[in-house]
């Protein structure tokens, strides 16, 4: 039995912070066994990776080792050396965009985007854009705000090199229907870059089932520390690309005429000291989610969602944009009222929800709308939170109360 109220004993924050934190899309609380695993690397295990011949180096080694074999059986990527450690998701995504993008896309080549996309799968595919001469394609939503297989197979041209696409949106929360879009972009010969940000946390994400070419997802958002990200890659595309960044720990040799052996894959995307505190924190967390089970996280968040929304549909200042959403993320306004009006009304409250744009600056041509408040659930996140958030939105025409 899910018991969140055992789960909530396990985050230090809830001892003397009482705010209902309900911005988990944006990033997430710690627990104290990830609390403890940054602590014992800082003050037992310190040491740098791959460089060290005693004992804390070894440590250190076999627990970025533990922790790449950890998420490669949490993915299940087919081989553990297309598991590639990054600061984050934008940092993998830009990393497909440099290594991949620039590589071996030329003029006339198509780049297929949605309009939901996030900055950090937009910005960096305009760049390849721009340096290769391609074009970005950008499709719309469906009525009710997905990207559908349909939807890339109509825009789909002999051209399209690479689609690239968020699994859930960080707005709208639906679950896209990724294995069969990958059909019919491997069908007409281009590559499928996902988006895996506000999936992976979630619920259970199997690369090889969806059968994705690059996955890219931030410890941060599933309990992990800052800065620390996974980009997964099919081992025969990380072959055939080039690091953007060079330095130690990622070459055999190098001499005074040019010449370098760069170290295989996943090691020659790695340069320089890895962030090892937040690769020890992503250890813990994951295996704190297993622990709990991921399937038993997605039906936890699901059942509160579908509690709130069921509230929030019998209020007429109410505007919801995904209603049917799969995932726990509510986007929603208050009629005639700005949207961080209503987040700084719901924070009188001491509720923490986000307004504005979300990062996803193309998206107001599907909302008709700039700025919507989000309201996104985790694991730890209890009815009597969903309540308190109920009462405030049924309140929130008064937020000028916030002010005075």
């Amino acid at each position: 039995m899910y018991d969140v109220y055992k789960i909530r004993k396990d985050f230090p924050v809830f001892d003397n912070n009482k705010t209902i934190y309900l911005d988990n899309a944006a990033t997430t609380y710690k627990p104290q066994v990830v609390i403890d695993a940054v602590t014992n690397y800082l003050s037992k295990e310190t040491a740098n990776s791959g460089r060290g011949d005693y004992q804390n180096a070894y440590l250190v080694d076999k627990r970025v080792d533990e922790t790449r074999a950890l998420i490669h059986k949490f993915i299940n990527s087919k081989h553990v050396q297309e598991v590639v450690f990054t600061q984050g998701t934008t940092a993998s995504l830009n990393m497909v965009a440099k290594c991949y993008g620039e590589k071996f896309l030329k003029e006339g080549d198509e780049i297929l985007l949605s309009i939901a996309e996030h900055a950090s799968n937009t910005l960096p595919w305009m760049q390849v854009a721009k340096k290769t001469g391609a074009k970005i394609v950008y499709m719309p939503l469906s009525e009710d705000g997905k990207v559908t297989p349909e939807i890339v197979e109509k825009y789909m041209t002999e051209h399209t090199k690479v689609v690239s696409v968020l699994h859930v949106s960080n707005v709208l929360g639906h679950v896209h229907g990724i294995k069969q879009i990958a059909k019919i972009v491997h069908d007409k010969g281009a590559i499928i870059v996902l988006d895996g940000a506000q999936s992976v946390p979630h619920m259970k994400v199997d690369v090889q089932d969806l059968d994705v070419d690059f996955l890219a997802f931030s410890g941060h958002k599933m309990l992990a520390p800052t800065g620390i990200g996974v980009l997964y890659g099919k081992k025969e595309l990380l072959e055939k690309m080039d690091p953007y960044q060079t330095g130690g720990g990622m070459n055999f040799s190098y001499d005074k005429e040019g010449n370098y052996e760069l170290f295989k894959v996943p090691l020659k995307f790695e340069a320089g000291t890895l962030n090892i505190e937040a690769i020890y924190g992503l250890h813990a967390a994951i295996e704190y989610i297993n622990k709990i089970g991921i399937e038993n996280i997605s039906k936890h968040e699901h059942k509160l969602r579908t509690y709130a929304v069921s509230k929030l549909k019998e209020m007429d200042h109410i505007i919801l944009y995904n209603e049917n959403a799969e995932t726990g993320i509510i986007t929603f306004n208050v009629k005639n009222v700005f949207a961080q009006d209503v987040a700084t009304y719901f924070n009188s409250k001491n509720i923490a929800v986000r307004s504005g744009e979300h990062c996803a600056k193309l998206l107001k041509e599907h909302l008709r709308e700039v700025a919507t408040v989000r309201a996104s659930l985790y694991l730890y996140t209890t009815k009597e939170e969903i309540d308190a958030f109920v009462e405030a939105a049924r309140t929130a025409e008064n937020y000028l109360d916030a002010y005075f």
